[in-house]
């Protein structure tokens, strides 16, 4: 095979992988979000969001059961990737021993995050999955479940989060040691649980439109500086990589904030609810790193082996981190378009 070819097989890659995953695997599998707020002794009203694409929506519908009587029609609307539904019902229980079911989620990838606030003050979160889309309603509201609740969604908002674990992975790439990707990703973290936190906390308020274009241009300026590096450039970021980490990881942790915005956080349990997220945050990225390294070394011992002669080796090493490279340059390149144009029209 010619480098000719070589090349043209690589941009093909870099094509259809940008096409593939920007359609395909960004924030596509975000919890849908259901809220019961209890009004009266017998009254509660219901908040329903789902995820949505254009005027597409997840076909996800909020049925109760037992002694629960519709006593407002819903009234919908689609803004910002979401499609909301609000109404109110009757319960002459208070809906206790009734129970609420997602219909349609056994058929999907995502989770609903459910939160009830009740008249005296407590709050019970719950979270319903394709396997268990049913929860039955008592008066019981265990802390634990919702430092669980929270910790998962943490693990699955970054490991579902594609800009997110690109922006890691061209991390992992741009740095030269060891000791260097632990500043780094140390870096990352702290700056991302920061501004996670503040926030949450109501300190600082950042639309999510621009903030989801720069996590994209994010990952374009590494991976371009990954391609500085193999031409043997010396940039600040090649040399210091974890001042990109410290300032970058400030806008992606608001974007992991503009997630969990959209779900909300127990009144009574902020902090606890906060640190649960992060923390699953953070199991989530380690757990990402770890495959990663070990996908590497697994990659390298095999080049290693004697079975290619090592000029062939070093070339195929060379050729598939440029490849690699490329395609996620061009996914975030895509996705930085189609961001930056949404955020004009």
């Amino acid at each position: 095979m010619t480098g000719k070819m070589v090349r043209l097989l690589a941009l093909l890659i870099v094509f259809a992988g940008s096409v593939f995953v920007s359609t395909a695997f960004a924030h596509e599998l975000r919890p849908a979000y259901l809220q019961i707020t209890q009004e009266t002794a017998q009254e509660f009203s219901v908040l329903w969001r789902v995820p949505a694409r254009g005027q597409m929506k997840l076909s996800l519908a909020v049925a109760f059961e037992g002694e629960v009587a519709r006593i407002e029609s819903p009234v919908g609307r689609l803004a910002n990737g979401l499609y909301s539904e609000q109404w109110r019902i009757a319960s002459p229980t208070g809906l206790t021993g009734s129970a609420v079911i997602v219909e349609g989620l056994q058929q999907t990838m995502t989770d609903v995050l459910m939160r009830v606030e009740w008249l005296d003050g407590r709050e019970q979160v719950a979270r319903l999955v394709p396997d268990n889309p049913r929860f039955t309603f008592s008066e019981a509201a265990h802390a634990d479940h919702w430092l669980q609740t929270y910790f998962v969604l943490g693990v699955e908002h970054i490991l579902l989060g594609m800009d997110h674990l690109l922006f890691v992975l061209v991390l992992l790439l741009l740095v030269s040691s060891w000791r260097s990707l632990a500043i780094t990703i140390s870096a990352f973290t702290l700056a991302h649980s920061v501004t996670l936190a503040l926030s949450v906390l109501g300190m600082v308020a950042v639309p999510q439109a621009p903030v989801e274009a720069v996590i994209a241009l994010s990952i374009v300026f590494v991976a371009s500086e990954i391609l500085l590096k193999r031409k043997g450039y010396s940039t600040i970021s090649i040399r210091h990589p974890w001042l990109v980490a410290l300032g970058f990881g400030l806008l992606h942790g608001l974007g992991f904030a503009g997630a969990l915005a959209e779900i909300g956080v127990p009144e009574q349990a902020i902090a606890g609810s906060l640190l649960a997220f992060n923390l699953g945050v953070e199991a989530g990225q380690l757990l990402f790193i770890a495959c990663v390294a070990t996908l590497a070394l697994l990659v390298r011992k095999g080049f290693e082996s004697g079975i290619v002669p090592t000029a062939t080796a070093d070339a195929s090493r060379a050729m598939a981190t440029l490849v690699v490279v490329y395609t996620i340059g061009g996914t975030a390149s895509w996705w930085l378009l189609d961001r930056t144009i949404a955020l004009v029209s």
